[in-house]
């Protein structure tokens, strides 16, 4: 997806319609011609979405990556209608690319409703985004990059080697241009900012830890959206890493608002190659 200027967000995730429940989008690279995983998963989100009625809510998602997504090439998202329920509405979406399926994603739909019962994590101690001057690493490698321009990423504070064995960090996080109040493009927007740093969070203490570099390639990715909130407004995207073994590294992430609100949780495997 080549991009000469400055786009709008919603413009990574256009989508044309070719037939019912069929969709095709392009998708800029992740890795040198590999399109990145988290625009092509948001590209799904909004292809399940355009198959379902608007007075639902998109409330949990489960991918699973199987082959790299080239940029050179559209992606045709096929949309498969699983359940029509009351209350739940299910799709599964195919992401295909020369005749192979490259992504395969289940999401969940829920007609919102208000319930008494809650209860939520707390949201870590860190300094406020307004209180953090640098952004996060790729944000530095590459500022030219048009659509990491559309991002404000500010890392708080990381750990390579805590006490428990456990890395961490912490970012806030957020759109850096103004949404529409489509919810559907929030939930979405907030997949494609979940998979910049996820898996990150597990290659950190291992970068230095052997010869040759360390790369990573998603293997799935899952996300549950617990409240509303706009993806245009700050998030603390709270982060760590339980395991990494076999190759394979864990993360999982929560979304928190400013004011300590839990709206999001993410978790994400991924393959640890060292060449």
């Amino acid at each position: 997806m080549a991009l000469e200027h400055k786009p709008d967000f919603a413009d990574l995730l256009t989508l044309d319609t070719l037939d019912r429940d069929i969709f095709r989008g392009r998708c800029h690279e992740g890795a040198p011609m590999r399109a990145f995983g988290g625009q092509v998963a948001a590209q799904a989100q909004i292809a399940a979405g355009r198959t379902v009625d608007p007075d639902r809510r998109m409330h949990s998602l489960h991918g699973y990556f199987l082959r790299p997504g080239r940029t050179d090439a559209p992606i045709v998202y096929l949309v498969e209608r699983l359940r029509e329920g009351r209350s739940f509405t299910t799709r599964r979406v195919s992401a295909v690319q020369d005749g192979e399926v490259i992504f395969s994603m289940s999401a969940s739909f829920q007609r919102p409703r208000d319930s008494d019962d809650s209860h939520r994590l707390r949201m870590p101690d860190v300094p406020g985004p307004d209180e953090q001057s640098q952004r996060w690493g790729p944000m530095l490698i590459a500022p030219d990059f048009p659509p990491f321009q559309l991002l404000d990423l500010r890392l708080v504070t990381s750990s390579a080697a805590p006490e428990d064995g456990m890395p961490r960090q912490y970012i806030w996080v957020r759109v850096d241009q103004p949404l529409t109040d489509d919810p559907l493009l929030h939930v979405c927007a907030l997949t494609y900012l979940s998979d910049v740093t996820l898996s990150t969070t597990a290659r950190r203490p291992h970068l230095r830890a052997g010869p040759g570099r360390l790369d990573l390639v998603s293997l799935d990715h899952a996300m549950w959206f617990h409240r509303p909130f706009r993806a245009d407004d700050w998030l603390l995207f709270a982060q760590d890493s339980p395991t990494v073994g076999g190759t394979r590294g864990l993360s999982r992430g929560m979304f928190f608002t400013r004011d300590g609100e839990l709206v999001a949780s993410a978790m994400q495997e991924a393959g640890l190659l060292r060449h």
